[in-house]
């Protein structure tokens, strides 16, 4: 990738830019909603919805026991959809008109495309509402800072969209963790079988993607009638509609809208060890893949992250896989293949543990049949939705605020950065850059589309 090729898009904010950033976002929190300030908890909230479509009509129907007031989307035909449903809802396709009516809602759902989720969480922390964004909560590091700075300083409740943080099979891995069930954990090894993204054409079709690309378009197609494109593009550059940017999940194979597996799945996967090991900030992340593309992200890639001692718990080694790469237990069989194209492996001082989305073994097996497992110290949660709804009303807390997010999601960027750097890199979290690594800075944030500003 040329120098030009990267200035011509990217650039790294100042410290002074940074700080601004951060401070305007504390200057723009206002009183609490209502609903904390003595409405009944047996009422409902008034959600104003940011993106209906796809993973939106998803998050939609998860918080329809609630008010929605609001539907905002660039796809007229999204809008017209859960306006069958919702007629009374204020309609709107620009997300920044919808909040000129901010008094008619208390919290906000954000379901946008990755490269907009900054753009529509921020203004709505600026104005006390409660937010639940889809993950990743940002497009770069950069903007999961100001998010998770904004965040704190507006007190309101905050959710991701990790759903299967709130599974009980979650829960009952991080016990087992923290119990000391293997010992101490010294690596984790973490591996996707999705593909999708700069690859031979031949490992699409074995990986089932429907997309194979190996640039950017160069020819331009009529924009779908009812998609406002000017508005899909939001802060990203201006590029002709094509195919093979919408519909969803087409756009986050592209560096200018999204960031490939590691920022989707990996919020997924790498939230169980960063949950149960509590992990925060890595020293060290170094990966290795194919040649990195100026528009592309890699369709498999590896990535190693150390991070310190954390209080009482050890230095560990956390290593991501996606594609066609695979840890060395999985491909010597020295765990299960069969059933575990996906998982989670820690490995600890007295054995290891196997995970997934809904299941989990101790290995051997045979060195754990008797064991007695720790007594549950982690309580059930009422549902991923109704956690977050409920913190907005109560004040209590949920487990994918915007803090421990904020965190997941700086770490899962930096391991793109890290591969796009060709480097391995020194992370220093307080001045947001790697000393060692000036090749990064240009991915830690990028300037925006003219109309387009985070502060």
């Amino acid at each position: 990738m040329s120098d030009n090729a990267i200035s011509s898009s990217i650039a790294r904010p100042t410290r002074r830019q940074f700080g601004r950033a951060v401070a305007g976002a504390a200057a723009g929190v206002i009183a609490a909603p209502a609903i904390v300030r003595g409405r009944d908890l047996n009422g409902k909230l008034n959600i104003a919805m940011i993106g209906v479509g796809g993973r939106g009509a998803a998050n939609l129907h998860g918080v329809a026991s609630e008010n929605i007031v609001a539907l905002c989307d660039v796809s007229e035909p999204a809008i017209d959809r859960a306006a069958q449903k919702y007629p009374q809802a204020r309609r709107e396709r620009d997300f920044r008109k919808l909040f000129d009516h901010a008094r008619e809602f208390d919290a906000v759902v954000v379901s946008t495309t990755e490269h907009t989720h900054a753009f529509a969480t921020l203004p709505a922390l600026q104005l006390g509402k409660h937010v639940y964004c889809e993950k990743p909560l940002t497009h770069n590091v950069w903007e999961a800072r100001i998010i998770r700075e904004a965040a704190a300083k507006a007190k309101v409740a905050t959710q991701m969209g990790t759903q299967n943080h709130a599974t009980d099979n979650y829960r009952r891995v991080v016990e087992l963790i923290q119990a000391g069930a293997i010992g101490p954990v010294h690596e984790v090894h973490v591996w996707v079988d999705r593909a999708w993204g700069l690859q031979s054409k031949e490992a699409a079709q074995r990986k089932n993607d429907i997309v194979y690309v190996t640039d950017r378009p160069k020819d331009t197609m009529p924009v779908p009638k009812g998609l406002d494109w000017d508005l899909w593009l939001g802060p990203a550059p201006a590029r002709p509609f094509h195919e093979l940017y919408v519909p969803g999940p087409k756009w986050y194979r592209w560096w200018d809208f999204g960031n490939g597996t590691m920022s989707d799945l990996g919020s997924h996967y790498n939230d169980l060890p960063f949950w149960a090991l509590r992990l925060q900030v890595p020293r060290t992340i170094a990966a290795s893949g194919p040649p990195p593309h100026p528009e592309i992200a890699p369709a498999s890639m590896h990535v190693t992250y150390e991070y310190g001692p954390r209080g009482e718990l050890p230095p560990v080694k956390l290593h991501w896989y996606q594609g066609e790469e695979k840890p060395e237990p999985w491909t010597t069989g020295a765990i299960p293949k069969k059933g575990w194209e996906s998982g989670i492996l820690f490995e600890g001082s007295k054995g290891m543990l196997l995970a997934g989305y809904g299941k989990h073994l101790l290995l051997p097996e045979k060195d754990f049949h008797d064991f007695k497992r720790p007594e549950p110290f982690i309580p059930k949660s009422l549902g991923h939705y109704a956690e977050w709804i409920h913190a907005c009303k109560t004040g209590a807390p949920t487990t994918c605020n915007f803090d421990y997010a904020g965190w997941l999601t700086e770490a899962n960027h930096l391991g793109n950065v890290a591969y796009r750097a060709g480097k391995t890199l020194e992370w220093d979290p307080a001045k947001l850059y790697a000393p060692n690594a000036p090749e990064a800075e240009p991915f830690l944030h990028r300037e925006y589309r003219k109309g387009w500003t985070l502060a």
